[in-house]
C-alpha cells in the first residue's frame, strides 16, 4: 500500500476505538498521531506526557508547541521513575520498568477520563526490533496505530510533512538515562548534569547530539559532518563540561549513533 492509502487505514483504525489516551512525547511519530487522532475523534484525544527527570525540558517544552499547535490537549504527568529500583539499577531491563510505570500512570488516567484505549507512536519499523517497551506496552494492553497501518518511519515523516508539521524532520531522542552505561546508577543529579551538558553542546547548532557520561568522562556523539562545529568552539565548551563536574570531554569520532550504549 502507498502512504496516503496507510493513512486511510490509521483513520479508520482510530475511529473504531473512539477514544484514546496517546503516550506523547512530541517526536514525529506521537506527533502524526496525534495530528490524525485529533482530526478523526476531536476531543475524544488527549496527549499524555511523563516529565520527570530523564525527560529533557528542551524536549517537554517542543511537546507543548506541537501539541498547541495541532489544537489537542496535553496533560503533562508527573513519573518518578528514579524510585524505582528496578529503574535505578540501571541494568538491560531499565526500559521495561519505565515504560510500564509510564503506561500503568496513562492508563489509570484514560480510565478516569473515560477514554477506551492507551495508543503510542510505535511505528511499522519498531516493531520488527526487539526493545524491552514494546514488551511493556504488549502486556499493558496498549496499541500501536501506525505499526498496526504499517506506516515505516520514512511515511511517517513523509505524511507529517504533508501535514505541515514542524517537527517532521526531527531527529530521533530518547531519554536521559540513555546517555547512561549499564550498570552506572541513575540518579536525579547525573541526570541534570547530562541535560545541562547537552543544552551546553546544542548551543554551538548541532542537528544530532549525545552526550553520554561515563564517570567523570562526557563522551560527546555528533554527526561527523560536524565536528568542526564542536572543535572550533572546544575551550568553550571543555570549560563549560567541566564546571558541571567532568574532568574530561571527549568527541567520539565514530559520530553519533542512536544506542550505541547497547554495543
Amino acid at each position: 500500500m502507498t502512504a496516503t492509502e496507510k493513512l486511510d487505514e490509521l483513520r479508520s483504525i482510530l475511529r473504531s476505538m473512539g477514544s484514546v489516551a496517546l503516550a506523547y512525547s512530541g517526536g514525529t511519530d506521537s506527533g502524526l498521531l496525534l495530528k490524525v487522532a485529533k482530526e478523526e475523534l476531536g476531543d475524544k484525544v488527549v496527549a499524555f506526557t511523563a516529565v520527570s527527570a530523564s525527560f529533557p525540558s528542551y524536549e517537554r517544552e517542543k511537546a507543548r508547541e506541537l501539541a498547541a499547535s495541532i489544537g489537542a490537549e496535553m496533560v503533562e504527568l508527573p513519573t518518578d521513575e528514579i524510585s524505582l529500583e528496578e529503574y535505578a539499577r540501571n541494568d538491560a531491563k531499565r526500559c521495561y520498568h519505565c515504560k510500564r510505570l509510564i503506561l500503568q500512570t496513562i492508563w489509570s488516567q484514560s480510565h478516569a477520563r473515560g477514554l477506551s484505549m492507551v495508543v503510542d507512536g510505535n511505528n511499522a519499523d519498531d516493531a520488527k526490533t526487539s526493545r524491552p517497551g514494546l514488551l511493556a506496552a504488549k502486556e499493558m494492553g496498549t496499541r500501536s496505530p501506525l505499526a498496526e497501518a504499517d506506516l515505516t518511519k520514512s511515511e511517517v515523516r513523509e505524511l507529517a510533512r504533508s501535514f505541515g508539521l514542524d517537527n517532521w524532520d526531527k531527529p530521533s531522542s530518547a531519554c536521559l538515562a540513555s546517555r547512561v552505561p549499564y550498570g552506572t546508577r541513575i540518579t536525579g543529579e547525573l541526570l541534570e548534569r547530562i541535560e545541562r551538558a547537552e543544552d551546553a553542546v546544542r548551543t554551538i547548532g548541532v542537528t544530532q547530539l549525545r552526550v553520554r557520561a561515563h564517570d567523570d568522562i562526557a563522551r560527546i556523539e555528533v554527526l561527523p559532518e560536524e565536528f568542526a562545529m564542536l572543535i572550533s568552539d572546544a575551550d568553550g565548551l571543555v570549560r563549560e563540561l567541566k564546571e558541571l563536574g567532568f574532568k574530561y570531554v571527549a568527541l567520539d569520532l565514530e559520530g553519533f549513533r542512536s544506542g550505541s550504549l547497547d554495543d
